[in-house]
């Protein structure tokens, strides 16, 4: 269990990737007060929690019963966060702040903590090792994204504005890079299929 469970880990935290997400999470928290900041951390991961297990135990009956392949959605999810991507480098601070009460759930519980990325491979390690250990692995990952929204502050502060703004526009190119991967890959599983 404990070798499944790491091995399902890995590749989760890759998918997760909570630092990547870091300067999104800042850059969408930007002047809300910290009481407000806990609230959409928490909504965040229920939100991405509670998508990760609902499609875990029933993403493969949801696609078929819609005629959706692992390949649309990898399209849909990669467009998704290209628009997100686009929108941060183009017009940075400029873009309509987004509600208080809907930043935890979208964007960040969902694409961005829990997106096509981190549901594909959820899929793929529930074939390779189960189960229990894939939704163990998805609950730690999750919790450490929490973790780094919570102490987001000190480390941006490590960083300075400067080297925040800069990391922040780094990361919305990878993750621009990432969406067109996705893409890719989903219309190269579309082809194949």
């Amino acid at each position: 269990m404990l070798i499944d469970l790491l091995a399902a880990f890995i590749p989760i935290f890759v998918a997760v990737d909570a630092i990547g997400t870091l300067p999104i999470y800042v850059s969408l928290t930007q002047g809300i007060k910290s009481e407000d900041k806990k609230r959409i951390i928490l909504q965040s991961l229920v939100t991405a929690l509670c998508l990760a297990i609902v499609f875990i135990v029933l993403g493969r009956l949801i696609f078929k019963f819609l005629g959706i392949t692992m390949g649309d959605f990898m399209i849909a999810g990669g467009a998704i966060l290209f628009c997100i991507a686009i929108l941060d480098i183009v017009n940075p601070g400029k873009h309509k702040p987004l509600p208080v009460d809907e930043v935890g759930a979208v964007p960040l519980g969902t694409p961005l903590i829990v997106g096509p990325g981190v549901l594909t491979t959820c899929l793929m390690m529930v074939d390779q090792h189960g189960l229990s250990p894939t939704i163990l692995a998805v609950l730690m990952n999750i919790l450490i994204a929490g973790m780094v929204f919570y102490f987001a502050d000190h480390m941006i502060r490590i960083f300075g504005q400067s080297g925040s703004r800069a990391l922040s526009k780094v990361m919305a190119l990878l993750l621009a890079a990432i969406a067109i991967m996705m893409i890719r890959k989903g219309i190269a599983q579309a082809l194949i299929g």
